[in-house]
């Protein structure tokens, strides 16, 4: 797990939103507490949360769950200023893929890494219309 990260340097945006990336890709709930424990160890936080439904009545839920789940795991503290960190990089990931999604159902998970004042949201799509599925990331970064 710890390839490219080292413990004793300090991470900026780069490592940050690969470890958001990381945790969004994740596939198994035990996979997930794997990494956010190994992340842990290195001062990083890490949450996720999992989405799924029509894209354009799923967007705030989306900006909620990617909120409440970094709450919930102490990724920031509940103030308006790091809720509205983690909401703008949330909509900043959707922005991305909005032209893709249109229209369709989307599902996927939300990965959201923490380290000091960076603040990154990774949400892997999966895009689909019947069986023909389309994937994307969307990445957003914040610094508070």
């Amino acid at each position: 797990m710890n390839k490219g990260i080292s413990t004793t340097k300090t991470y900026g945006s780069k490592e940050i939103a690969s470890a958001a990336i990381k945790i969004a890709l994740t596939t198994e709930r035990n996979e997930e507490k794997q990494y956010q424990l190994e992340y842990q160890k290195l001062g990083i936080y890490t949450a996720a949360a999992d989405y799924g439904g029509e894209f354009i009545t799923s967007v705030m839920k989306i900006v909620e769950r990617a909120v409440v789940s970094s709450k919930r795991e102490h990724v920031i503290v509940d103030n308006h200023v790091e809720e509205g960190a983690v909401a703008g990089a949330t909509r900043e990931a959707l922005s991305q893929i909005m032209t893709k999604a249109l229209g369709l159902n989307v599902g996927g998970k939300i990965g959201i890494a923490r380290y000091k004042n960076h603040i990154s949201v990774a949400i892997f799509f999966g895009i689909g219309l019947l069986h023909l599925n389309e994937v994307s990331i969307g990445l957003g970064h914040r610094v508070v």
